[in-house]
Order: structure tokens, then C-alpha cells, then sequence
């Protein structure tokens, strides 16, 4: 019989939407390709040897930030330092990269959140990134803290917060399924308690208006897994170009295969050949 699925393009993030469980996604140039219902399937991902920057459509021997360019990756907004540390935004200095991409995606209103991948980590995202980002982490519960006027803002209180908890998920024990059961709303005001003098010194520096604690309802999240791996072993791309196994989950952006996982933002940018093999 001939394959299933048999598509060929350049590799995205993949696109999930919240439910019972989530619903995934792959998507491979202008294909989408529904995911949950091929569990249990044997999938082929191979990488043709070429990356293009999804941003300028350049040719790259290697992809920087998940899917840029080098030059790309020198003068975006998106890939400066401050995105993975929002304490140091610099937008109020002037000396933005791009202050058009800043308005839209810094200067706007931001979630810090708890969440429950792997334990107990405290994160930031836009106000519409969610739940979008509790996803790609695998989170299996989140639950909204604090809201305020940007992201500086957000860097700021998640530095607060680091000093009382992480803010990295141990990938490896979310793909594993060892997760510990939480009450989300307890941490959420044991957090906020812990903080009270920091929020207190920031409202007074930035306007009571700009940060806000808030009593939100929390989410949980299933993944569609049938087999939780044992052992975490990962496919690279860049070292193994040939990826097959059984597709036995999805979380987070990775593909739980029974010969490994494989991270698919990681390859965001790479040209491939995704195909879901007939029997």
C-alpha cells in the first residue's frame, strides 16, 4: 500500500489547539497535517540538507534561535537578548532593533503564570500567547498570577519569583510523564505572599495600574500519549538526517517516538520529507 501521509517542505512549529487532549499539528510547507489520529503509526521525518531562514528565506548552513539566519538573527527584534530576558528590555532606552515590532509584541499586556510541566515553574507570556505557550511547554496545569502592562514589566516580576522557584522545565521528566500533582492556586497566593514587597516596590516605581494580581481560574491539560517513554533519547537532524518509529505521543513540540523523541521547533527552518507510512 502506499504511504499515508507523504508531504516535503520546510518544517514550522507545531500548531496546537487545548482540549481533551490537546490536538496537534505538523506542519511541513503549506501542509498541516492532523497528528493525534496516526498515533500508533510509524512515521518518517527525513532532512534534505537544506535550511532557509523563515524569516528571509535565506539559505543557512546553520539555523540560529530556531529557524533565523545569521544576519537575521543579528538585527531582529525577536532574537535580542531581552526576549529570553525581559528584565533587560531596552525599548525605553530607544535603542530597540525594530520599535514597530516592539509596540505590538513588548509593549503590550503580559501574563506572568505558574505552571506544572515538570514541577513548579513560573513563566511569562503575552496576554494572547495563552494558552498557547502552557502547551509548547508540556505543561500539564497553569494558572495566571499577576497581569501587567508589558514585558519589561513581566521580567521583572518573574525575576521576583525566581528567588522562590524555578523557571525551567525539566524536559526530560515532562516527556517521561513525571509530573507531581499541585494545587496551582495555593502556589499561586504562597507566591504572591512571598513577593509582596517586590510587587509593592514596582507599582510604586511603575503605577499601581500596571501590575495587578489577579484570582484567574487555572487550566489543565492532557497530551495525547499512549506510551510514556522510559528513557529519553533524542533524534538530531543535524547528526542523523533519518528519523522513523512508532508515533506514540505528543507534547509540548515534541514527537514521542518508540526509537526516541524529537523536538520539532528545533528544526523550524530545515527542509523536509514527513510522511506516515502505510502498512
Amino acid at each position: 500500500m502506499s504511504d499515508l501521509i507523504d508531504v516535503s517542505g520546510r518544517l514550522r512549529k507545531m500548531p496546537a489547539e487545548a482540549g481533551e487532549p490537546v490536538t496537534y499539528s505538523i506542519a511541513v510547507g503549506d501542509s498541516r497535517i492532523p497528528l493525534n489520529e496516526y498515533l500508533g503509526k510509524q512515521v518518517r521525518i527525513d532532512f534534505e540538507g537544506v535550511i532557509r531562514c523563515i524569516n528571509c528565506d535565506r539559505t543557512t548552513k546553520k539555523s540560529f534561535n530556531q529557524g533565523f539566519c545569521f544576519p537575521c538573527f543579528r538585527k531582529l527584534a525577536a532574537c535580542d537578548t531581552c526576549i529570553m530576558s525581559p528584565e533587560k528590555c531596552h525599548y525605553h532606552l530607544g535603542t530597540c532593533r525594530e520599535p514597530e515590532w516592539g509596540e505590538t509584541h513588548c509593549m503590550v499586556e503580559h501574563v506572568v503564570y505558574l505552571a506544572n510541566s515538570s514541577g513548579l515553574k513560573v513563566g511569562i507570556t503575552r496576554g494572547t500567547q495563552v494558552p498557547t505557550r502552557w502547551i509548547d511547554q508540556g505543561a500539564v496545569d497553569a494558572i495566571p498570577m499577576v497581569r501587567v502592562a508589558t514585558r519589561y514589566l513581566a521580567g521583572l516580576v518573574e525575576v521576583a519569583c525566581k528567588a522562590h522557584v524555578a523557571d525551567r522545565t525539566n524536559w526530560r521528566a515532562m516527556l517521561k510523564g513525571d509530573v507531581p500533582e499541585l494545587n496551582l492556586a495555593e502556589e499561586r497566593q504562597r507566591i504572591l505572599g512571598l513577593i509582596a514587597d517586590d510587587m509593592s516596590a514596582l507599582k510604586e516605581s511603575h503605577g499601581p495600574d500596571s501590575i495587578r494580581e489577579v484570582d484567574e481560574d487555572g487550566l489543565g491539560l492532557s497530551y495525547p500519549v499512549a506510551v510514556w517513554p522510559e528513557k529519553v533519547k533524542t533524534h538530531n537532524l543535524d547528526k542523523a538526517p533519518e528519523v522513523e518509529g512508532v508515533l506514540e505521543g505528543i507534547k509540548g513540540q515534541y514527537l514521542i517516538l518508540d526509537t526516541g523523541v524529537i523536538n520539532i521547533r528545533k528544526f523550524t527552518g530545515y527542509e523536509v520529507r514527513f510522511r506516515v507510512l502505510g502498512d
